[in-house]
């Protein structure tokens, strides 16, 4: 896309989420799709039309709301990572999902979009801010996102067949909400919504973890529920570490409590979960066992200060054998430059290594409107 200051490049994003079904067949979620905040859309690519919205908090700009949240396979061929094909998230009339907010969303008045040439973007039923992703046995999905919050049931074609909120949310969705999550997950900071789940082995519970704790609490709540409900079932609690203990965003400048998250799980067995915690250079993969009461007690795996070939912002990851797991990155659609980069980390106790994979040339990368089984 063309700009005052030269072309605005927009690539497939595949690092908000990762999983690897029972079968071995990976899964990535894209992000809810390009935005750029007002002072880098002025800064970095010249659209000095908003310097007049500079009185606009939290303003996002969206350069294609058409593209929206995708489901990416993917395919690990020896130090390769190559796309088998992408299907966007849609709605039963098969409208594309957007990556707009969602009508009563806090960020419909908190962060507002805008387009391009500096219009406003109304709020979309369709959006959603995708960030997680479950894929099940029977070749349907679960999606979470953090606009409502919700969680979305997806089939294998990318349809969204339901949508879960909190109790107590008069959210408008496409297709319309059932308010059956915990109605704490409505007290979410801004942008700090459903970032992390996970399935049980037996497909019958889902765990669900927020980005950051809820406003006015300090602890992370993780949250069991019910797969064909949503509703309730277990709650534990989850302390940060330290965040002074993250060296690589320490030595970048001054780190706050309120910079830590959580950014993905994945379930290892019955209730023991990997936890990738992290701020932004810094990450870390913590066992916990939620079989051993409500507060839950850490075992660092891995760090990524002693991995320094590891690039910042770690978003995805699926556990890929019993000694390996596949991460990725969030490269934001590639609007500040920064590509996608994988990594697979290999465990040989003591120690674990990470190893980085190739990525086919986003310029080979199957399109957004692409479907299953459709040639490239």
């Amino acid at each position: 896309m063309a700009t005052p200051r030269g072309k605005l490049s927009i690539t497939l994003g595949l690092g908000s989420g990762l999983t690897c079904r029972a079968d071995g067949t990976l899964f990535a979620m894209s992000d809810r799709g390009a935005n750029i905040k007002m002072k880098a859309a002025v800064r970095d690519f010249g659209l000095d039309h908003f310097k007049t919205h500079k009185h606009i908090k939290g303003l996002k700009v969206i350069p294609r709301p058409d593209l929206g949240p995708t489901i990416v396979e993917l395919k690990k061929v020896g130090d390769r990572i190559e796309l088998v094909h992408a299907f966007p998230l849609k709605t039963p009339s098969g409208r594309p999902l957007t990556g707009l907010p969602l009508p009563g969303a806090v960020e419909a008045g908190m962060e507002p979009a805008f387009s391009l040439d500096g219009a406003p973007l109304d709020p979309d039923p369709c959006g959603a801010d995708t960030e997680a992703i479950a894929a099940l046995s029977d070749g349907t999905f679960l999606v979470a996102e953090e606009y409502g919050p919700s969680v979305m049931k997806v089939a294998a074609d990318g349809t969204v067949t339901a949508r879960w909120t909190p109790h107590g949310s008069t959210l408008q969705t496409d297709p319309p909400a059932t308010a059956c999550l915990p109605a704490m997950a409505g007290r979410r900071r801004q942008n700090r919504g459903l970032e992390a789940m996970a399935v049980s082995p037996d497909e019958k519970r889902l765990h669900l973890v927020l980005q950051s704790p809820i406003e006015g609490e300090t602890r992370l709540r993780f949250w069991t529920v019910d797969i064909e409900t949503g509703v309730l079932v277990a709650e534990h609690f989850y302390d940060f570490d330290n965040h002074n203990f993250f060296a690589r965003d320490a030595a970048a400048g001054e780190v706050f409590a309120d910079d830590l998250k959580v950014c993905e799980i994945a379930c290892l067995g019955e209730g023991v979960l990997l936890v990738l915690e992290r701020i932004s250079a810094t990450a870390k993969i913590y066992r916990v066992d939620l079989n051993a009461g409500p507060d839950l007690q850490k075992t660092l795996l891995f760090n990524t200060d002693y991995a320094p070939e590891v690039a910042p912002d770690l978003e995805g990851m699926a556990i890929t054998s019993d000694r390996s797991l596949l991460l990725v990155t969030d490269n934001d659609f590639g609007t500040e430059g920064v590509a996608t980069r994988f990594y697979e980390i290999v465990f040989n106790a003591p120690f674990a290594k990470a190893y980085p994979l190739s990525i086919a040339d986003p310029a080979t990368a199957p399109p957004f409107s692409q479907t299953p089984g459709s040639p490239n």
